[in-house]
């Protein structure tokens, strides 16, 4: 059976080195931080401003003033520091950041990156600070599902969509399987649910034995 969103966040929090810097993109790569084992060590940046973000926030904990950049209600950890903007995107392209999470529309065999625009002439871009990450962590991760509503892949052999950042994506999580982006091609690491040469035909990509 394939895994459910928060089923993903569990196996990407399960990877990710203890006493890692990490920031979590907009969108499903958040839910990870309601995932994260409390003696991990892993601190979480968020780029509106905040260092030592917790897991999401609910009933009377909610702060409208502490939010993640995704505007969602979060807690904050012992020693959690506030900043600025500026400060927050200096962590980021300054090589600051072990890991970054990021949702994608798109993501190539050679690790390009779509993530901000379909470049449909009525979608709302939505850079953020995709860019500036992708180029900045030392690891970027990918969490999306596989394929589109239409069926077709998101893990493809060339992005169509605008790009985000070239080869810069090291590792994709889906609701199917885990795809290592290497030097000699795309290779799966884990799947749920499906049979590694049924995934296989189903992708439009060459997956490396």
């Amino acid at each position: 059976m394939s895994l459910s969103k928060r089923e993903m966040a569990q196996v990407v929090a399960r990877d990710i080195a203890p006493g890692s810097f990490v920031n979590l993109g907009i969108g499903q790569p958040t839910m990870v931080a309601d995932h994260l084992a409390p003696d991990s060590g892993v601190v979480l940046h968020t780029e509106n401003g905040m260092l030592g973000m917790g897991p999401g926030a609910t009933g009377d904990d909610v702060d409208p003033d502490l939010t993640n950049a995704g505007k969602l209600p979060v807690t904050e950890l012992p020693g959690a520091a506030y900043f600025d903007q500026a400060d927050s995107f200096a962590m980021m392209r300054g090589g600051h950041l072990d890991v970054c999470v990021l949702g994608a529309f798109q993501v190539s065999a050679a690790g390009d990156l779509a993530n901000w625009h379909t470049g449909a002439p009525d979608a709302i871009p939505a850079v953020g600070g995709a860019m500036d990450l992708a180029v900045g962590a030392k690891q970027v991760l990918v969490m999306m599902t596989l394929f589109a509503k239409d069926g077709t892949p998101k893990l493809v052999s060339e992005c169509t969509y605008p790009l985000t950042g070239l080869r810069c994506v090291d590792r994709v999580y889906t609701d199917l399987a885990v795809f290592d982006l290497t030097a000699d091609g795309v290779r799966v690491r884990e799947t749920f649910g499906i049979g590694r040469e049924e995934l296989a035909a189903r992708l439009a990509v060459r997956v490396a034995e």
